[in-house]
């Protein structure tokens, strides 16, 4: 193991993705990470050994095990409207997905969850068909349609 614990490492992750942004307006490529991290600690979630695509980690249920992909999506200004959820990978092998909510000190402050059969119907029901064929969606609907499993309140 390196010299730093990665608690630390992530807490100044966040302080530096902060001050980059306040410095030049830019944002730092880091809230997935962080969304990785956050979700497995505060949820008690399994890292995996072996990496797998579209497969962030493991929840041990009475069914057998979760397979779980995360996002994180940090919002900077609350009024802004029209934010996205990052891509889905469809075709990966995973049960739930669970959305990491940020505020713009990339805090975590909710998590979101929905199981991949319940998020296809919904997509299945939306006759726009613009994004969805990528599982593209606003953070607003996925926060309507998904239950918060954790809040920082």
């Amino acid at each position: 193991m390196g010299v730093y614990k990665l608690d630390k490492l992530m807490d100044e992750t966040r302080r530096l993705a902060t001050e980059y942004r306040r410095s030049t307006g830019s944002t730092l490529p880091v809230s997935a990470e962080l969304a990785k991290f956050d979700a497995i600690s505060l949820l008690g979630l399994r890292s995996l050994e072996e990496p797998e695509s579209g497969v962030d980690a493991l929840r041990d249920t009475e069914q057998g095990v979760e397979r779980i992909q995360i996002k994180g999506r940090v919002i900077f200004d609350p009024k802004k409207t029209g934010q996205r959820v990052g891509q889905l990978n469809f075709d990966a092998n995973w049960d739930v997905v669970l959305l990491v909510m940020m505020d713009e000190n990339y805090q975590s402050t909710a998590i979101y969850s929905i199981s991949k059969s319940q998020l296809l119907k919904v997509l299945a029901e939306q006759q726009d068909g613009k994004n969805n064929s990528r599982g593209a969606l606003s953070v607003k609907k996925f926060q309507a349609i998904a239950e918060q499993v954790w809040s920082c309140s």
